[in-house]
């Protein structure tokens, strides 16, 4: 099969990951020539922080949810909104119903999860609500660290979901 071979739709969507910081920094630019972008959070979060998640040694630094890693978030779905796009999340961060209340309040309309996560962000979502969500998220963007930005999304998803945490 030759690419001339493959029928063109020209309504399907085209997409663009972000997962360098580089890419997050001109996301204005990228905005216009695509119809949404997908965040990959472990990619994202590793080049952001010069962390590699599988080295033991500096592991215990990895997070999605330090704020540097959160306002390249932010900004992408801004730019995204000023050009009418829409801004998914892929990543663990997508399927960990304790990270989920930050990324819904930053803004993104969609996270895609391991089919095995899906119940449990689902029914935290039908919980959420979208003023608190964009309060905590606030919150976290200014947060001194990593680990308070992810207490505070915990928190708030424990507050709604309490039976997600039973145990944990």
């Amino acid at each position: 099969l030759r690419a001339a071979d493959v029928p063109f739709d020209p309504a399907m969507q085209v997409g663009m990951m972000i997962e360098v910081p580089g890419a997050a920094l001109v996301e204005e630019q990228l905005a216009r020539e695509v119809d949404f972008f997908s965040v990959g959070t472990n990619d994202l979060t590793g080049y952001t922080l010069a962390v590699d998640r599988m080295n033991e040694r500096v592991a215990s630094l990895f997070s999605p949810m330090h704020p540097g890693v959160l306002r390249l978030v932010q900004a992408t779905v801004e730019a995204a909104r000023r050009h009418g796009r829409w801004v998914g999340v892929c990543g663990e961060a997508a399927a960990d119903p304790a990270m989920v209340p930050v990324l819904v309040g930053l803004g993104v309309d969609e996270l895609s999860a391991t089919p095995a996560a899906i119940p449990a962000v689902k029914f935290l979502l039908r919980r959420l609500r979208m003023d608190e969500a964009i309060e905590a998220s606030g919150r976290a963007l200014v947060s001194e660290s990593a680990e308070d930005a992810f207490r505070l999304s915990r928190s708030l998803a424990m507050q709604v979901a309490p039976e997600l945490f039973q145990g944990a």
